[in-house]
């Protein structure tokens, strides 16, 4: 018997044991009633059990009637979610996503969060090339791939952006440095200090700190390493080289275990900076797999990117 035609004596066995009529039934369906109590005689037959006992004013559930129901009842509501599954399944996008991103965004956040979007979606595959830096102001790889991420300022408008998360940046320094050089009271006192800076085109808010309601910048004068890549400052800042000025999802893992302590936090974490981390796409390219993931990254990210979670009860603390 084919799960329709299941489906169907199961409920017309169910609908009579429930109006306790044959009649009644009848109503409910295009058929008479000597037609339902044809295929109720039918599904005796084929049970070799008397699931009623009819009489001219009613019809009455037997024993294995009652006790048919109730497995009755479980199978129509399988057969309901199998097929609901079935159809969700096959309207499903299926595919290829093909994602840019800065590699170390995407080791400590992206790839995490993509490993569970692919669970979550069997019909989807990802192919996630991860770069040295956040390239591609102007969406170059853009038809090539379906999204690109990056950080800072929008330079295109040509281009489609999501904002997935905000960035806020903090200056640490290793326990040790701090403990041969001093804690600086204020941004003022940095000049004092060394420091981890960028090579060459340096984020727009780098060494910048809100002061008397002003975002004024303020540097270490002496720079001990100087590179164009976050990581390279964060490994300088954790050998107790000076302080570095970085964002909280490269450096939130060691502020929270001790191996770098923040400054200038004592209100907590410094407000986001006006641009953050994005998503790029060109909108003639979008499709509901690029779509569908976007959302996934959207929730996980946002409102408060999880990196920054632990460090507020850790900073209010």
């Amino acid at each position: 018997m084919n799960p329709d035609a299941l489906t169907e004596q199961l409920g017309l066995f169910l609908d009579v044991l429930e109006s306790g009529s044959f009649s009644a039934t009848a109503r409910r369906h295009p058929l008479t009633p000597s037609a339902v109590a044809r295929r109720i005689d039918s599904l005796e037959n084929t049970l070799g059990s008397r699931l009623f006992i009819r009489s001219t004013h009613a019809v009455r559930p037997t024993p294995a009637g009652n006790a048919f129901a109730e497995r009755a009842r479980r199978i129509v509501e399988e057969l309901r979610l199998a097929r609901a599954e079935a159809v969700s399944l096959s309207n499903a996008p299926e595919g290829l996503i093909r994602v840019d991103a800065p590699a170390a965004f995407g080791r400590r956040h992206l790839a995490p969060a993509i490993a569970d979007f692919l669970v979550a979606h069997p019909g989807l595959d990802v192919q996630l090339r991860l770069i040295d830096s956040f390239i591609d102001l102007h969406g170059a790889h853009l038809g090539k791939v379906d999204l690109v991420l990056r950080a800072g300022p929008l330079a295109d408008t040509r281009l489609v952006a999501t904002p997935l998360a905000y960035m806020v940046r903090i200056a640490c320094a290793s326990p040790a440095y701090l403990a041969a050089r001093g804690v600086p009271a204020s941004p003022a006192e940095l000049p004092g200090h060394d420091g981890l800076d960028w090579d060459g085109l340096a984020p727009p808010f780098a060494w910048r700190f809100v002061v008397d309601g002003q975002l004024r910048l303020s540097r270490p004068t002496r720079m001990r390493m100087s590179a164009n890549n976050a990581e390279t400052l964060l490994f300088g800042a954790l050998a107790g080289l000076g302080i570095a000025h970085l964002p909280t999802w490269l450096i939130s893992e060691y502020l929270l275990r001790g191996e770098l302590l923040p400054l200038f936090c004592e209100s907590g974490l410094p407000a986001p900076e006006s641009s953050g981390i994005y998503a790029l796409r060109l909108e003639h390219e979008t499709n509901s797999r690029s779509r569908l993931l976007l959302e996934f990254l959207k929730s996980r990210f946002s409102p408060v990117p999880p990196w920054d979670l632990a460090l507020q009860s850790e900073l209010r603390g």
